[in-house]
């Protein structure tokens, strides 16, 4: 029973993007721990600033920027399969969920930038 997902490439695909979904929560868990840490006081947060940037974290991150992007992939393409008919075609909502996904990170980004200016 436990090898089901293996015989077919479209359940592969599915069990990896139901895995990055564990890197998710992991990644949302550490950013909790920041904000933790960021109560606790400043010597708190610099500590957890420093953990992120040791090697082992920075090859976490690593590992997990493609499994979010995955995740983030997949998931704009399900969009259009469970979304009810529409007259645009499924291909533009999953590119233009994309996108405004990818607009609205670099206008964080930009503004994270100002801010530390």
């Amino acid at each position: 029973m436990g090898g089901w997902w293996r015989r077919r490439s479209v359940h592969r695909r599915y069990m990896l993007r139901e895995a990055s979904a564990l890197c998710i929560t992991a990644y949302a868990l550490l950013l909790l721990a920041g904000l933790v840490c960021l109560q606790r006081g400043e010597a708190a947060y610099a500590a957890w600033r420093a953990l992120l940037g040791t090697p082992w974290s920075i090859g976490l991150h690593a590992l997990a920027l493609p499994l979010i992007a995955y995740h983030a992939i997949t998931w704009f393409q399900v969009m259009p399969k469970t979304a009810p008919r529409l007259a645009v075609p499924p291909r533009w909502i999953t590119l233009g969920g994309l996108a405004l996904s990818a607009l609205l990170s670099l206008a964080l980004l930009v503004a994270l930038w100002w801010v530390g200016r």
